[in-house]
């Protein structure tokens, strides 16, 4: 049985979905966080039964711990007159993914070291992330560093980690006639991008919307979590359940590259998961 029926047919869900991209860009998300938490707030305030889950840090998920809660508030690279070359404020990419805290003069020479940037694409700014590995950094674009002729410059980042802390997710149960569970993730934990990770709990959330109104054969299960870590995390307290009653699994993610869809699909070839995707992107119309 394909339980496919069409879902998003209407103009004004599109500009629902658009208008929650634009409405959540800036909020800097990563593993944990206020930022992350007020995230899963938003989408809560759309899909009213959504749950959210803490997980203190320090808590063993499998053979992984959940790290310490990480917090930023500023950061910046300032010159001498206090032009600020780069500023998290105005762009929350600049500063490496739970950074440590650095406030310190720093000579051009040994700056560079801790600056990440891609040539290749000199007007674009990278995402870097030293989840597991306490250090720090600065990210710009490559036409910005060009700029940069001071032979030494102010450092500033203003971040904490919090053991008592937590990682947060959110989940929601729609049950249906059976109990047989189709399962959707999508990663809630990069911040100020469209396509990679701000499109996938878009589209989840409006596809939250239209499961919960109708009247559906298998029950579903909505999951909004940071990455790696927060499958874990969940798949440690919830493969029980998942094991008896999975049926098929998607993760979305990378949706808002234009009409080009990719697929990376299951092990198993000939899966429940397989069979409807290709189904759908077989019949896909634009």
């Amino acid at each position: 049985m394909l339980d496919m029926k069409p879902i998003i047919s209407k103009s004004n869900e599109g500009k629902e979905i658009y208008k929650f991209m634009v409405d959540n860009f800036y909020i800097n998300r990563s593993l944990s966080g206020k930022g992350t938490r007020k995230f899963l707030v938003n989408i809560k305030k759309k899909i009213k039964k959504l749950k959210i889950k803490e997980i203190r840090s320090g808590t063993k998920v499998f053979d992984w711990t959940i790290p310490d809660e990480w917090n930023v508030t500023d950061g910046y690279i300032m010159k001498r007159n206090g032009e600020k070359i780069i500023n998290f404020k105005e762009n929350n990419l600049h500063i490496v993914g739970y950074s440590a805290p650095v406030n310190q003069m720093m000579n051009f020479k040994e700056l560079k070291k801790k600056i990440h940037l891609i040539k290749k694409f000199p007007s674009a700014i990278p995402y870097i992330t030293s989840y597991y590995k306490r250090d720090w950094g600065f990210c710009m674009s490559y036409n910005t560093f060009k700029k940069m002729n001071d032979k030494e410059y102010f450092i500033k980042i203003k971040s904490n980690f919090n053991k008592k802390g937590s990682l947060s997710y959110g989940e929601l149960l729609v049950k249906g006639k059976s109990k047989k569970e189709i399962l959707i993730s999508c990663n809630i934990c990069h911040p100020s991008m469209m396509s990679n990770e701000l499109s996938g709990p878009a589209i989840a959330v409006q596809l939250s919307k239209i499961i919960l109104k109708r009247s559906n054969y298998y029950s579903y299960r909505i999951i909004f979590i940071p990455e790696t870590i927060g499958a874990i995390a969940y798949l440690s307290r919830n493969f029980k359940n998942m094991k008896k009653n999975f049926v098929a699994g998607y993760h979305l993610t990378c949706l808002g590259i234009g009409k080009d869809y990719s697929i990376i699909k299951s092990i198993k070839e000939e899966s429940y998961s397989n069979r409807v995707a290709k189904q759908i992107l077989d019949n896909l119309k634009y």
